[in-house]
């Protein structure tokens, strides 16, 4: 078996050329290979494409490439939560390609594969799909998204052996497998770099032939930013907040295996019990997501989509991230739960942008509003200037069309049947008056 050479840091940074592609795994910090990173940070490389979930956190990880000036062009899905890299994108100093996240996924692993380009349905019919290919397939729109394919690939892993073969731990993996297909050249840091043996074969993600280099690393806790202590979390809880949160609980059935996004949706997770024999999916690679740990953060657990460390259930499982998402699209995933901006009559959904605002980024929205078996929206009935949100037709930019089947706000739940939508629940102390007087779509009272 060929031995892989193991080499510095620094060494493998000088790898890395002037206008080259780079593919890069992680999911916030998690799984991001930082000592790679950090040692191109100290190289006087530029004009470099990033390919990447996201760029790490204010200087930390890829934002640190960002800060010197070595970054041209973002490709990736989820960037709001990083300011830096939204005032570059705003001052014209980067160019920023968006993706859905699911997207993202597919193709650094189509273009690991050799396949030419796949239909998927996340992101048809929005501003994402402009200027690309569509079809008709199997009675879904679907556009055309092209393969991804890098000069350089850098990976974290949390074991290596000296013939390359490489380990992740629990959501690490994220993008890291698909990447070690996807580049010419594949670097890789592992937390331990075993003889060969060591490992067991049915244990291996990736396999060495993949990988050319590999580089021993040790993470810290201050290079995890948020995601390093449980801490990090700020959950805004209220009864209004939390009467949502029960109403799309009673929506669930035993035995469905359930997507929580961000905000109020992740309030859900708190309310459910064994007994609800309900498996949580979180799109980074995890099914069977428990609640938050007591203590630790993301050195000792595994992060949710919102990056916060969480325990595995009996049971659970690790997937890498296109894996995750196939379940997604391939109508595994029995619900999903998120939050959004302008729900309309129709079931169309708008969730992820907001025109004029420092938001860059659409993560999994778009593959989860498209690809669950039913979608369930949590919001506000009102914006804070009082405005509906229930509305006739969205204008703001779409997320996907048509797909809502639930829609939960602070005053009502509705339900979209035969294309209509109707009232079938008021929240506590709320008048049907209260919220006609609110909503700009129309709908039927069904409430019997």
């Amino acid at each position: 078996m060929k031995t892989i050479p193991q080499i510095s840091a620094s060494e493998a940074a000088a790898l890395i050329r002037s206008g080259d592609v780079l593919i890069v795994g992680g999911f916030g910090m998690t799984g991001h290979p930082v000592h790679l990173l950090h040692a191109l940070a100290e190289t006087a490389t530029r004009d470099l494409t990033f390919v990447g979930n996201n760029l790490g956190e204010p200087g930390l990880g890829g934002s640190r490439l960002l800060r010197n000036g070595q970054i041209r062009k973002t490709i990736g899905s989820y960037f709001t939560s990083n300011p830096a890299v939204v005032q570059a994108a705003q001052s014209g100093e980067i160019e920023v390609e968006l993706l859905p996240q699911g997207t993202l996924a597919e193709a650094i692993r189509a273009g690991g594969a050799g396949i030419g380009g796949f239909f998927t349905p996340a992101g048809a019919g929005t501003q994402l799909a402009e200027g690309k290919e569509s079809r008709l397939i199997d009675g879904r729109e679907m556009i055309l998204a092209s393969p991804i394919r890098g000069d350089v690939a850098l990976l974290r892993a949390w074991q290596a052996d000296t013939a390359g073969n490489l380990v992740y731990r629990m959501t690490e993996n994220n993008f890291n497998q698909a990447a070690a297909t996807a580049a010419k050249l594949v670097i890789a840091e592992a937390e331990h770099v075993v003889p060969v043996g060591a490992l067991d074969p049915n244990a291996v993600h990736t396999p060495g032939c993949l990988v050319d280099y590999l580089v021993q690393a040790n993470v810290q806790p201050d290079e995890l930013g948020s995601s390093v202590s449980v801490s990090a979390e700020l959950k805004r809880v209220d009864d209004s907040r939390m009467a949502m949160a029960r109403a799309a609980l009673a929506e669930l059935k035993p035995g469905e295996v359930v997507n929580l996004g961000i905000g109020i949706p992740t309030l859900v997770a708190d309310l459910i019990r064994p007994e609800h024999e309900i498996a949580l999916h979180s799109e980074n690679g995890m099914l069977g997501v428990g609640p938050e740990p007591r203590s630790g953060g993301a050195m000792e657990h595994p992060v949710n989509a919102g990056k916060i460390p969480v325990t595995a259930m009996p049971g659970a499982s690790y997937s890498d991230s296109a894996a995750s998402f196939g379940m997604i699209r391939g109508g595994h995933v029995d619900v999903a739960i998120m939050g959004g901006l302008q729900v309309d009559q129709a079931g169309n959904l708008a969730n992820w942008t907001v025109p004029g605002r420092p938001v860059l980024g659409v993560g999994g929205a778009m593959d989860l509003a498209s690809g669950a078996g039913r979608l369930i929206i949590t919001m506000s009935h009102t914006d804070r200037r009082g405005t509906s949100k229930v509305v006739r037709q969205c204008d703001l930019p779409l997320t996907a069309k048509g797909v809502v089947d639930v829609l939960i706000t602070d005053l009502a739940v509705f339900r979209f049947v035969d294309q209509r939508m109707k009232l079938v629940k008021l929240m506590p102390g709320v008048s049907e008056s209260q919220v006609a007087a609110v909503t700009e779509a129309e709908y039927d009272n069904d409430l019997g």
